[in-house]
């Protein structure tokens, strides 16, 4: 997810008009359970995993992102996965399909997409926990995998 490599990370946010700037707040529905509202997770790092059920390489990340989860939630970790499918029903199926320990939310309007720039998927923000973008990945493999649990790492320890 993060990148740490001055020049990995500046490929990984280029033209990514969010970075350093305040996450937008939002309130989606999560698949099982009630709403989730961004702003209630305030003093916890939050990733973001913006996916698909017609991207295949969105269900390794968020498999990826679980392992996270399992790792550090005691350390104040809070992952959430938004569906931005194009049929609303897809997405909701995929999602309960998905055995992940943190919620699948649907945004089947894409507002949240949207506001988040969503221009690729995967894509996954990364939060801290004062609300602050920090971090941004457009794609997803195990390089960057490696170096996303890096910059993690040092965002818990903040």
């Amino acid at each position: 997810m993060a990148l740490l490599g001055a020049g990995t990370a500046a490929l990984a946010q280029r033209g990514y008009g969010l970075m350093a700037r305040a996450a937008p707040d939002f309130t989606l529905h999560a698949v099982a359970g009630g709403n989730v509202r961004l702003s209630e997770h305030r003093g916890e790092v939050v990733v973001l995993s913006f996916w698909s059920s017609a991207c295949d390489i969105c269900r390794r990340q968020l498999d990826a992102l679980n392992q996270s989860l399992a790792t550090y939630r005691s350390a104040g970790l809070a992952v959430y996965g938004v569906g931005v499918d194009d049929v609303p029903t897809r997405a909701a199926e995929y999602a309960r399909g998905i055995p992940v320990a943190f919620p699948m939310l649907l945004d089947p309007d894409k507002a949240v997409g949207r506001a988040y720039q969503v221009d690729n998927l995967p894509m996954t923000v990364l939060i801290d926990r004062s609300g602050t973008i920090r971090n941004v990945l457009r794609d997803f493999s195990a390089k960057s995998d490696d170096l996303y649990l890096q910059e993690l790492r040092v965002l818990l320890n903040e």
